[in-house]
């Protein structure tokens, strides 16, 4: 049972809480329940933001006590403080973990599980993000492009597909439409599962491939599938490995990075 008190005994029960969870959340006997998960995990989530930042604030308001192995207060004091940085970086991930989590248990909410299974599966297609360039990076593909034509810039690309990572890692980063963005003045060319998008003025190439999820995950007569959001996502290229709203959390929180 928590304390309520004693930050120790309690980060430790909470630990052992969620070893069980891993456990338990191995198989899901009545689907039924997921939902009610999801809902207890955003409510823990929340808590954990909340603890990441007092005990980054703990690290700060007790540095006076800081010193390191050898009795020198001026290293402590700094390691205190770094230890605070990192911790309101974690809280500003959290918040992003709990933006998705809002999410995936808002999707849950509509779900009506039923005790048989659907027999007429329709298997799901997505276009996943293979690569995006911009600026200078970009040159070459539009010089390529302008040489050459856009097919051969298409074949280009290609090898920036490495196949299920490429997938796993726009899945992972919300680099996943409908259908491929499309924005003025930018120019396309669709070929097989490969889709080029192209843009002189904006200076910037994209790629994408068609990913089809497989007949048993798919979802029973449509193609719903995951949140794709193409405006928002197409606002978030600014950095691959991470989102725009991230880094704008992060500036407004002074963290300088």
């Amino acid at each position: 049972m928590p304390t309520f008190y004693d930050p120790g005994a309690d980060a430790g029960e909470a630990s052992e809480a969620l070893r069980g969870l891993a456990h338990a959340s191995r198989n899901f006997e009545n689907p039924q329940d997921l939902y009610g998960v999801l809902g207890d995990l955003l409510s823990g989530i929340r808590s954990l933001r909340q603890v990441l930042d007092q005990l980054a604030t703990a690290h700060i308001s007790n540095r006076a006590r800081a010193f390191d192995d050898h009795g020198n207060h001026a290293v402590g004091s700094t390691d205190a403080l770094a230890a605070a940085d990192e911790l309101h970086q974690a809280a500003t991930f959290i918040d992003q973990a709990e933006e998705r989590l809002n999410a995936a248990a808002s999707a849950a909410s509509r779900v009506a599980w039923h005790d048989a299974p659907a027999t007429d599966i329709t298997p799901a297609a997505r276009w996943v993000n293979v690569v995006f360039m911009q600026g200078e990076e970009a040159d070459e593909v539009l010089d390529m492009i302008d040489a050459d034509g856009p097919a051969a810039a298409l074949d280009h690309l290609k090898s920036w597909d490495y196949g299920h990572e490429t997938t796993s890692a726009a899945m992972e980063n919300g680099y996943v439409y409908d259908e491929p963005p499309s924005e003025p003045l930018e120019h396309e060319l669709r070929e097989g599962d490969y889709h080029l998008a192209y843009s002189h003025s904006f200076n910037h190439v994209a790629l994408y491939r068609l990913h089809t999820i497989d007949a048993e995950d798919g979802l029973p007569n449509e193609s719903r599938g995951l949140d794709a959001r193409p405006a928002a996502r197409r606002q978030q290229r600014a950095s691959w490995f991470e989102p725009a709203n991230i880094t704008a959390l992060k500036q407004q929180r002074g963290l300088g990075l």
